[in-house]
């Protein structure tokens, strides 16, 4: 017991760790959901091809002789601006193409056509990195390989990129939505569509927008997790972005405080949950094979005992 209680703060660090970028996909889910109040689930492959766009932008520096002498915050910057800007325009264009068509149709439809852009755009990338490259899987650069050992916990310098990137991308989105004029109006088309565009608000430039600012999270995401795990594929974003789901379930659909909560506590419980199961069951059940069924055991019981989740509010339906 004293041994399993040693390594507590290291499990809580790297239950943090995996936590905020569950947040940060999250909050992609959200944005979509609060707006258009259905799940984009080709957000995870919008945050694969963030996580693709990350690995070419270190490997041209690479290929530069730029990785070494730039300083790594400049190339941080560079692969999470570059991923942000490529995963908002692969989201412009599934809102343009696979949803707006689909726009008042009965919610399953646009969610079946979201399955299915999902899988086209795994395939996608697939087909693009094996043509271009030879092979789909891809070793990342590696920048920021440090860390600190603060007594029996090791911090890697990636961690606290991650931390403190999830922070700032959670407070600058809601300063965005609650501050600024285009945030107000994606509230109000969030909250009365047809009267919002009687008030001169240009509805599908604003959805459009929302689409972008998602994709542009998930895009900071997946390269963020390019740079934490040096290696990508066109299948990350899968399993992924249903435990990001699953956090914005958790935390309230629609609720960005409650992505961050979500994804926060997602990770922990499944670092908890890897490190312990096997020890709690006399090692029948070894944690970090089962790791995957918390995020879906979870999501489960929320949906069972509190479908509006942590920070969620049941709405009633104006008639």
């Amino acid at each position: 017991m004293q041994e399993q209680l040693s390594i507590l703060p290291q499990i809580l660090i790297d239950g943090l760790i995996i936590g905020f970028l569950y947040a940060i996909v999250a909050l992609g889910y959200t944005m979509v959901y609060g707006v258009l109040e259905f799940i984009n689930f080709a957000h995870s492959e919008i945050f694969m091809f963030g996580a693709f766009a990350g690995f070419e932008v270190l490997m041209l520096l690479e290929r530069m002789n730029l990785l070494k002498t730039l300083p790594e915050f400049v190339s941080l910057v560079l692969t999470v601006l570059m991923a942000m800007v490529a995963a908002a325009a692969i989201g412009w264009t599934v809102e343009r193409v696979a949803y707006r068509p689909l726009r008042g149709a009965p919610r399953l439809v646009p969610l079946i056509s979201a399955i299915g852009v999902s899988f086209f755009l795994q395939d996608f990338a697939r087909v693009i990195w094996t043509a271009a490259r030879g092979n789909f899987h891809q070793a990342v650069p590696a920048i920021y390989t440090g860390a600190w050992n603060i007594g029996p916990v090791q911090i890697p310098q990636r961690a606290v990129i991650i931390m403190v990137a999830g922070i700032i991308m959670m407070y600058g989105l809601i300063w965005f939505v609650n501050k600024t004029k285009v945030g107000k109006a994606m509230r109000a088309v969030a909250q009365d569509r047809p009267t919002a565009g009687l008030m001169g608000i240009n509805v599908d430039r604003i959805i459009s927008l929302t689409f972008v600012v998602g994709g542009a999270l998930g895009g900071a995401a997946g390269a963020l997790f390019a740079v934490r795990y040096t290696s990508v594929n066109p299948y990350v974003g899968f399993i992924l972005g249903m435990k990001a789901f699953t956090a914005a379930v958790f935390g309230g659909i629609g609720n960005l405080g409650g992505a961050v909560l979500g994804g926060l506590l997602l990770g922990i419980f499944e670092a908890l949950g890897s490190a312990y199961l096997g020890p709690l069951t006399n090692d029948v059940l070894k944690g970090a094979e089962y790791k995957d069924i918390f995020a879906f055991l979870i999501l489960i019981l929320v949906l069972v005992f509190k479908p509006s989740g942590l920070l969620g509010q049941t709405t009633s339906e104006k008639v």
